[in-house]
């Protein structure tokens, strides 16, 4: 989808006052939003985290799936945020009675992209996952914070240039598998087409060959007891969603997963779910972060035995 941005001076739809605004086109239309938006409504996490990068704090927001993750780098500053309620199902009145002169967000329906249109110019983006960065770049354009936009980037490239330097020759050495458990659905593993998988190419880290061998244009593909050599690598980061505890150490006490070579080395790691599974710069740093905690210092505490899973590490998803 082309997305780019182009200046005019309008009135800006549904609001009394004609304010200069500029031309977005999106997923869902053409709007004239505010060249410098100072009330900002991010109703999904990917489009939240991007602002948050950008210095820009919106005024609200619907509570994410992951809001447990989502506060580790909001931090102290939770409290800005007014809840929308949940993600898809916002608060309308609520929406209105704050005034925004833009919401933002990817998981916006045709129809709720209607309504919020009537309360404030409403920009929707791709919801594509391995291009999160150009999801970053398109909300530094709306916001008018292009320049931020590319020193974050900058950072990023900077911190994988020195994982990259740290791991040395075992770059090209260790296989990484990205497996998410689910409670009621059979687990998967994140291709390199997903979020995660987009940062394990950027840092130049393997997928296990059984991996590299199904070209999937999907995020993920599905993965049974009779094909966990799927998942065999060096390394297993597993992502468990609540309530997937059983499921988990059902593959744990499976004979097959007594022969992965990353179970036999004692290195399946369980990570957060909340920013390992789909995120913008910031849960991206995070990956990172567990990166260099995991094959950098070889961290040992988080890793997992079949009667005892780190719950601290799960997402409130």
């Amino acid at each position: 989808m082309s997305f780019w941005v182009v200046a005019c001076s309008s009135q800006v739809a549904q609001r009394a006052n004609p304010t200069e605004c500029q031309t977005v086109q999106h997923k869902l239309g053409e709007t004239c939003v505010p060249v410098h938006p100072q009330r900002v409504i991010a109703i999904d996490s990917g489009v939240l985290e991007a602002a948050l990068a950008l210095d820009v704090k919106p005024i609200a927001s619907a509570e994410q799936r992951a809001v447990g993750s989502l506060w580790k780098f909001v931090g102290e500053q939770q409290e800005i945020f007014v809840s929308l309620g949940r993600e898809g199902e916002p608060n309308l009145e609520k929406m209105l009675q704050l005034d925004p002169d833009l919401i933002m967000g990817i998981a916006i329906s045709h129809k709720n992209y209607e309504l919020f249109n009537k309360i404030a110019p409403t920009v929707v983006f791709e919801n594509v996952h391995d291009q999160w960065k150009q999801t970053l770049q398109r909300v530094a354009e709306v916001l008018g914070e292009r320049s931020k936009s590319e020193q974050v980037l900058a950072q990023y490239q900077a911190r994988i240039e020195d994982f990259q330097s740290a791991m040395g020759k075992r770059l090209e050495q260790t296989e990484v598998s990205i497996a998410r458990f689910y409670a009621a659905y059979p687990p998967e593993f994140r291709t390199r087409v997903s979020f995660p998988g987009s940062v394990l190419e950027d840092v130049g880290l393997l997928r296990p060959l059984a991996q590299r061998q199904i070209e999937s244009k999907k995020f993920f593909e599905k993965v049974s007891l009779e094909r966990l050599d799927l998942l065999d690598g060096d390394v297993i980061f597993v992502a468990l969603d609540p309530g997937a505890e059983d499921s988990f150490r059902e593959f744990q006490t499976s004979p097959l997963w007594q022969t992965l070579k990353a179970v036999k080395n004692d290195r399946v790691y369980v990570v957060d779910s909340g920013y390992w599974i789909f995120g913008n710069i910031l849960s991206a740093n995070l990956i990172l972060d567990d990166l260099f905690e995991y094959l950098i210092q070889e961290k040992t505490s988080n890793r997992t035995e079949p009667s005892s899973i780190n719950k601290a590490s799960y997402a409130n998803t």
